[in-house]
């Protein structure tokens, strides 16, 4: 069980904490409530490249970098098509110092042409490096635009193309900024060596001046249910053949989507998984498989991934048969209570210690903050799960016309 307590300033801007008496560091982290899935279908990218810029400068610390390696701390921060999310890990003693730089660049930032630049080209030569000359790169690219045809997940996070990055103006960074970063529309969240009285005192003095913003409204239509199958083909500079099989599933924290987490825990966590024991070890096929699922927090999807050690279309059709087989005998009803209490328990192992280190309780408390969930209630939840459930849900999530295949070949 992680302690916590939770507070709001006037602002809005919501407060988890978590004292940890096992470190002499603070960990503070900032998840805002803005994606990929906000930006302009014309100016894609820009939330990643907006987490770079949260780096170049803000109103009074033109060095964010700097003033927390002065500290004798470090930082980082991720976006994804849902969230961006900032941390930072000082000394206790200088926990100071965090909340006053992630409090300034919540305040406005430097806005300045040399940082949008800098950082322009870092994010241009960050989508070369990852989607044009690394080997299944653009794959993501390929695999939203055939699942999604008018919700923003159709691209991916770094964007559609480079273009986009490159149109970017200072206008455009002006209105996201002052659109989506805001306390209102933030989560902070602080594990460590700190007390909650102490933290709500910084947060207070640095935090608690920041006026609420209004946040733009998310005026997208929801994807269309898919009533067919999809099937789509790329090829590139890769060494064998890479077959994806996707199927769409609820959005985090729907109905469901607990046992589509599980389903594919059922399939490919760990030697015991299915995956591996029946596909890989025992057809000659594959040379990968796995499964796993997005956890997005609208309707997303479950992956089937595999490469192939074949590459004609016979070995591409054995391979989606392989996988499909398994995935009827889930179902059929083909799983006992023992293996599916084994599942949970593995899930239950890795998310206890994925949270035990204090920066671990900070990312983790600030998401099920932002979701609005006690994070002391999410193994309970899985240990509800039943094997009838798991049936259930495989005969609805499997379903061929909600299924979308892509076929990545070697460049002839």
């Amino acid at each position: 069980m992680i302690e916590y307590n939770t507070f709001t300033l006037p602002n809005g801007l919501r407060i988890v904490h978590n004292y940890d008496s096992a470190t002499a560091m603070v960990a503070l982290n900032v998840m805002y409530d803005v994606g990929a899935r906000d930006e302009n279908p014309e100016l894609t990218g820009l939330a990643h490249l907006f987490e770079h810029l949260m780096f170049g400068g803000s109103v009074n610390i033109p060095d964010f970098d700097g003033a927390i390696e002065n500290a004798g701390g470090m930082n980082n921060a991720w976006t994804s098509n849902d969230y961006t999310n900032f941390y930072d890990i000082v000394p206790a003693h200088n926990a100071e110092t965090a909340f006053w730089v992630e409090s300034d660049r919540m305040l406005a930032l430097a806005f300045s042409d040399k940082a949008l630049e800098v950082q322009r080209h870092v994010v241009i030569e960050e989508f070369k490096q990852t989607c044009l000359n690394r080997p299944y790169g653009d794959m993501s690219h390929h695999l939203r635009a055939m699942l999604y045809k008018v919700h923003p997940y159709r691209y991916p996070v770094i964007g559609k193309e480079i273009l986009h990055i490159e149109k970017v103006t200072q206008d455009d960074v002006r209105e996201f900024f002052y659109s989506h970063y805001a306390p209102n529309n933030a989560v902070l969240s602080v594990s460590g060596s700190i007390t909650f009285e102490e933290t709500i005192r910084l947060a207070e003095k640095w935090f608690g001046p920041i006026p609420r913003r209004e946040i733009s409204p998310r005026n997208y239509q929801p994807e269309p249910v898919q009533t067919e199958e999809r099937w789509a083909e790329a090829s590139g500079n890769v060494p064998q053949v890479a077959v994806v099989r996707a199927f769409k599933m609820p959005a985090y924290g729907e109905k469901n989507y607990i046992e589509c987490d599980i389903i594919t825990d059922l399939l490919a966590s760990g030697r015991s998984s299915r995956f591996y024991r029946n596909l890989l070890m025992k057809t000659g096929l594959f040379t990968e498989v796995d499964a796993s699922i997005i956890g997005s927090d609208e309707p997303g999807f479950m992956m089937f991934n595999a490469k192939l050690t074949g590459e004609d279309d016979a070995s591409v059709e054995k391979s989606i048969e392989a996988m499909m087989g398994e995935a009827q005998k889930l179902i059929d009803g083909d799983v006992s209570e023992y293996e599916l209490t084994r599942t949970i328990n593995r899930f239950e192992s890795n998310f206890l210690f994925s949270s035990m280190g204090f920066m671990a309780k900070a990312q983790s408390l600030a998401n099920h903050e932002m979701h609005g969930e006690d994070i002391n209630g999410i193994v309970e939840r899985y240990r509800s799960v039943t094997t009838d459930d798991i049936a259930r849900v495989a005969r609805e999530i499997f379903n061929p016309q909600h299924t979308s295949t892509l076929v990545y070949r070697p460049q002839k």
